[in-house]
């Protein structure tokens, strides 16, 4: 096991707060995927998890709160594809880092893309806005992961102790909430688009701090090599 995971986190540094826990059962479950099982396969199924929550919000506006109960199986599909499709390449040693990256990415904004419309879909006129909030800021979070990745040369999906599967389990238990406390999800989405504000700024300006630090190495280096 303990081979596993350090082949299968070799490619990043994560600071989610699941992080062990999570670490642990993808590699429990990477040791006994089926051989006709593929990285793309598994990516596929993630982005269906994600079109999956779309459609149960749009659905739930013609039929109800109660299909909003069946979102935790949705991200659980999500979860379980978009975290071991990359695993499972670095596993069977058949990694294609800038290939999946570019693919999980892009396959990640379409995601996102697709639960903030079935947000905005299933919320009060009022509130569709924070939908389209929610979506801006999350691909904000995402543009600012890239740039780090530039400036750095270090990748990371995480922001501070939250990471991609934290956010699943708030952005379930917020959708659950809706069927026990009608109206709730909108009150929790704005607050969710706050806390991914402030979570923005912060990202930014230490992106801001580290960018400079890089530029002032590189006019040190400019200077020894032309001394």
């Amino acid at each position: 096991m303990s081979e596993t995971k350090k082949a299968i986190s070799q490619d990043r540094k994560r600071t989610n707060i699941l992080h062990d826990q999570e670490l642990a059962l993808i590699a429990y479950l990477v040791e006994r995927m089926p051989r006709w099982v593929t990285s793309n396969m598994l990516t596929s199924l993630g982005l269906c998890g994600n079109l999956l929550v779309a459609v149960l919000m749009c659905l739930a506006t013609v039929w109800g709160s109660w299909l909003l109960l069946f979102t935790p199986i949705a991200f659980f599909i999500n979860w379980f594809g978009d975290s071991l499709d990359g695993r499972l390449a670095y596993y069977r040693k058949k990694p294609r880092k800038w290939f999946g990256f570019c693919l999980d990415i892009v396959v990640d904004w379409i995601g996102i893309v697709a639960i903030g419309l079935g947000y905005y879909a299933y919320v009060q006129p009022a509130w569709k806005v924070v939908g389209f909030i929610f979506v801006v800021l999350y691909g904000a979070e995402m543009i600012i992961s890239q740039l780090r990745y530039k400036v750095t040369d270090k990748y990371s999906i995480d922001s501070g102790i939250l990471g991609p599967t934290e956010v699943r389990i708030i952005l379930t238990l917020l959708f659950c909430s809706e069927f026990f406390f009608p109206g709730s999800m909108q009150w929790f989405g704005l607050v969710i688009s706050i806390i991914l504000l402030f979570s923005f700024i912060s990202d930014f300006r230490k992106l801001l701090a580290a960018a400079d630090e890089r530029d002032i190495a590189l006019r040190r280096e400019q200077q020894q090599a032309s001394n």
